[in-house]
């Protein structure tokens, strides 16, 4: 049985469908993020799933047992908001508590889940302050605690770092992660950012326009993107896309000379005079060091020193793309290169669908 089970889930605002059929299903203990840009639904579904909205069609079951229409403090589910939602006038411990006053547990038995929540957070020293006592990393964590507390057989995340600086957000990241490997709870945590979703979850939903683009493991995700889409918006910096097509069975770089063997797994998807994306991404590019059938000479435009890499930006013919290399590489603007890679690193897409093609 799973431990969270959304069918066919759908959202219509009037003639606007927001969500247009998500399916997914969750054993206990999964981390699954929802990730997409801006509009693309996933707090939408999040808020479905919590009872802050209704959906049109579908349903959304925890431990087997359908909640459409269960009144969202009898979901068995607990949520963390993006803003903290403190009481500023109760003290930190009364904060964590609060939900189990409501509901009428002992004080005994509150002051026990409150003194373990704190434990966890590493916030025990906080317990007697005020909110506005607190740093923004400090909220967020006495937020956490308040749905830990409550035990639930989900968490609900809804970008809960997003007001949080660099640096913050780098701690809180290592705390949540700390936190689910202890607790093995099922969690769905909303966010943009791909850092996040690749360093927390289990499983990433890759959402656009209210569909699920891709779901699978980060690795999945960012090793074997389904989409043009999924390509480009995994990665910093994102995927190269280079157009190509298959000329005497091999990949030529459009606007340029450079011809490049195709991959054998692709042999059976790939036609001659077919029209390609090629993917690599910037971290599989290296400078060659002699001539090999996957080099790519380029002309170097920019070089920018991160401080562990060194983000050169090149011209193939008249297309661009980056590369990620050592820090201490000795690339200069103006120099004509040689890039090469691993022909596992290469992804080919078909233009027309956005789909990655097949391999054998």
């Amino acid at each position: 049985m799973s431990a969270l089970e959304i069918r066919n889930i759908r959202k219509n605002y009037g003639s606007v469908e927001t969500l247009k059929g998500i399916d997914i299903a969750l054993q206990s203990g999964e981390f699954l993020v929802l990730l997409g840009s801006s509009g693309c639904g996933k707090s939408t579904l999040l808020n479905i799933i919590a009872g802050l909205a209704e959906a049109t069609s579908g349903d959304v079951l925890i431990g087997g047992r359908s909640i459409l229409g269960v009144h969202p403090k009898n979901r068995d589910i607990a949520m963390v908001f993006q803003s903290y939602a403190l009481y500023p006038n109760l003290t930190v411990r009364r904060n964590i508590g609060f939900g189990l006053e409501m509901r009428g547990v002992a004080a005994d038995e509150r002051e026990k889940a409150v003194a373990e929540a704190a434990r966890l957070l590493q916030i025990e020293a906080l317990l007697d302050r005020k909110p506005s006592q607190l740093s923004g990393g400090q909220r967020q964590r006495v937020a956490i605690g308040r749905a830990l507390v409550r035990k639930p057989q989900v968490f609900l995340f809804d970008e809960p770092l997003s007001n949080l600086d660099a640096k913050l957000r780098l701690e809180m990241r290592t705390e949540l992660k700390r936190l689910h490997q202890m607790l093995q709870t099922t969690v769905v945590y909303v966010t943009h950012d791909q850092i996040e979703a690749m360093t927390l979850a289990t499983r990433i939903a890759v959402m656009r326009d209210g569909r699920i683009e891709q779901l699978g493991t980060p690795e999945e995700i960012y090793n074997e993107p389904a989409t043009l889409y999924v390509a480009g918006f995994v990665g910093a910096p994102s995927m190269n896309m280079l157009q190509a097509s298959i000329t005497g069975g091999k990949l030529a770089i459009a606007e340029s000379d450079v011809r490049i063997p195709l991959p054998a797994r692709y042999a059976n998807a790939a036609r001659e005079g077919a029209r390609l994306v090629v993917g690599i991404r910037p971290e599989a590019l290296r400078v060659a060091t002699a001539p090999t059938d996957l080099s790519l000479p380029v002309e170097i435009e920019v070089v920018e020193l991160t401080g562990p890499e060194l983000v050169t930006t090149a011209r193939i013919g008249a297309q661009r793309l980056t590369a990620c290399l050592p820090p201490r590489s000795q690339v200069a603007k103006g120099e004509k290169r040689s890039l090469t890679f691993d022909e596992t690193a290469l992804r080919l897409f078909d233009p027309s669908t956005g789909k990655a093609l097949p391999t054998v």
